[in-house]
């Protein structure tokens, strides 16, 4: 059964809720000289601890229905307990009746700076700032989840995304890189405000399409393949009015490899307007599209 059926009907009769992510977390600290590495897998599985055991949302997820993710943390300098590096984060979801997981978020946050005592606990408060690494851990819990919930029903993930729009604005006050708009163009703070803008609907709404067509590749796969072509087409709608927006971007980072995939193969449709749009749209993986066959 698709995850959003059960999703309704877990609202329907109020279950208790439980974990919802099935994350892999990974801190490397190759980058560090004279690493004290039990510091470190301590702070490994107490991340790792501290996401999948959280629970997020009062949904209940069986085991199969969890959102399979990662956080893959680089640390690139340490001055006893403060830390700094980059979080590369990644979702994903099962497209239906397969076995095959379509990326859906692929983001790297080059400003992960923290404070970490070993063995110190990690406790979620929505209300207030605790530290920055719960606060960015936490942030991204809820971005993927609210991502996911959009690739099953059109903005659906509208609750999430507030929730991590307030762990923003939350976390401004405490001085840390990532959180302002000031700190570059390519941040938390432009990923959450541009995810719930009206301004880029349609890069939420594509989410949708293009994964509605996904979900009919078991069934009609010309068909699965003109959706998402569909999904494409109303991106470089957007890009007409907001050439190159950051949205945008982060969508391609996650789907790039698996367009050129999709539309290399199997039965063929007209495709020729697609790539004029992708190299218009996404230029930077102008190399990708050209591997799109007519």
């Amino acid at each position: 059964m698709p995850r959003i059926v059960v999703f309704f009907l877990l609202l329907t009769f109020g279950f208790a809720h439980s974990q919802e992510l099935n994350c892999t977390v990974t801190v490397n600290t190759q980058k560090l000289a004279n690493a004290n590495q039990q510091v470190f897998k301590t702070l490994e599985t107490s991340l790792s601890e501290f996401v999948n055991k959280t629970s997020w949302t009062n949904k209940v997820f069986k085991q199969n229905e969890k959102i399979n993710c990662s956080m893959y943390i680089t640390l690139s300098s340490n001055d006893s307990d403060q830390f700094s590096g980059t979080i590369q984060v990644q979702s994903s979801r099962l497209v239906y009746n397969s076995t095959y997981a379509s990326p859906v978020f692929n983001f790297n946050d080059k400003d992960f700076n923290f404070r970490y005592t070993e063995f110190e606990s990690l406790i979620f408060n929505p209300a207030e700032f605790e530290s920055n690494l719960v606060s960015v851990v936490s942030f991204y819990a809820y971005v993927i989840l609210g991502m996911d919930a959009d690739s099953f029903v059109p903005m659906a993930g509208d609750s999430y995304l507030d929730i991590a729009q307030n762990i923003s604005n939350v976390a401004q006050q405490s001085g840390y890189k990532g959180w302002s708009q000031s700190d570059g163009n390519q941040n938390r703070y432009y990923l959450i405000n541009d995810l719930v803008s009206p301004t880029y609907t349609e890069v939420r709404q594509s989410l949708y399409t293009y994964h509605s067509g996904l979900d009919l590749m078991s069934n009609d796969l010309k068909g699965a393949k003109e959706k998402i072509k569909m999904s494409l087409l109303n991106l470089g709608k957007l890009n007409a009015v907001k050439p190159n927006a950051f949205l945008t971007r982060v969508f391609f980072d996650a789907k790039s490899d698996e367009i050129a995939s999709i539309f290399s193969g199997g039965p063929s449709i007209s495709i020729t307007d697609l790539v004029d749009v992708l190299n218009k749209t996404s230029p930077l993986n102008s190399s990708k599209w050209a591997l799109i066959k007519y």
